[in-house]
């Protein structure tokens, strides 16, 4: 019999946040064994993000449980299509209200995109529960700023053609993953408009390995916020913002982060 590569995914178990949301999460290895937090991308997922990429396969084989979250408005979990419902303290709510279903004193955190800026909010409000933070994909800035809503929720109603770049990429990004919710994604970028960004002022207090392709664009602006932030950044080889996930060399520095 040949050598399971992979974990078996494990059905989600649901938690119930702080506002009645229901979000789902998967655990993966020895609950003895120190946790690493998964926290996933826009329009991706937890089994998307971490599972199929060899991360959680990588994390157990290294002696860590996993617990992975799929964020509101993704995956297993609710999708409330109201802005108000994804703020930013809705999400870093929805990660304490794991932590403590869980029973979890402290974990490691690992973050992609959407996942990398709840891990840093979250590892400034849990200074306490959050020991390190690997953070990938993160710029400095709003780059949802560009998304422009009105042409999205146009196309989603009415089948209306995207004329912006950048808004179409990632409508047709998450309408090709099976199971999104366009409208409950559209409500996400809506909702986190106008908060606080990642900056050197408000930078988490924990050690954080920041990463971020070689062909993404926001490669420069994430290298600038771990420079002012004091804290190591990794430029993983050969990925753009989409496939970067993917990397083992990725894996490989976050590994080496988290057993430091």
């Amino acid at each position: 019999m040949g050598q399971v590569l992979t974990p078996t995914a494990p059905p989600p178990r649901s938690v119930l946040s702080h506002d009645g949301t229901n979000i789902a999460t998967y655990e993966f290895g020895d609950p003895d064994a120190p946790t690493v937090l998964a926290v996933h991308g826009f329009a991706s997922s937890a089994l998307l993000n971490w599972h199929a990429t060899g991360w959680i396969r990588d994390l157990t084989r290294a002696g860590y449980r996993v617990v992975a979250i799929d964020q509101r408005g993704h995956g297993a979990s609710d999708k409330p299509h109201v802005p108000g419902a994804y703020r930013m303290d809705a999400l870093v709510g929805d990660v304490l209200a794991v932590l403590d279903t869980f029973m979890l004193s402290e974990v490691a955190y690992v973050g992609y995109s959407l996942g990398a800026r709840v891990g840093w909010a979250s590892a400034r409000e849990l200074p306490d529960r959050i020991t390190r933070a690997v953070l990938g994909g993160i710029p400095d800035g709003d780059p949802l700023t560009r998304f422009q809503i009105e042409q999205a929720r146009a196309h989603i109603q009415h089948g209306r053609e995207v004329d912006d770049r950048l808004t179409a990429t990632y409508l047709n990004m998450a309408s090709g993953i099976q199971g999104n919710d366009l409208e409950a994604l559209v409500a996400l970028v809506e909702g986190m408009r106008g908060g606080q960004q990642p900056g050197v002022e408000n930078a988490p207090p924990q050690p954080v390995l920041f990463a971020t392709g070689s062909e993404d664009p926001i490669l420069e602006g994430s290298r600038s916020l771990a420079e002012a932030a004091g804290e190591r950044f990794f430029e993983i080889p050969g990925r753009n913002h989409f496939n970067a996930p993917t990397s083992r060399a990725f894996r490989d520095a976050a590994l080496g982060f988290l057993g430091a």
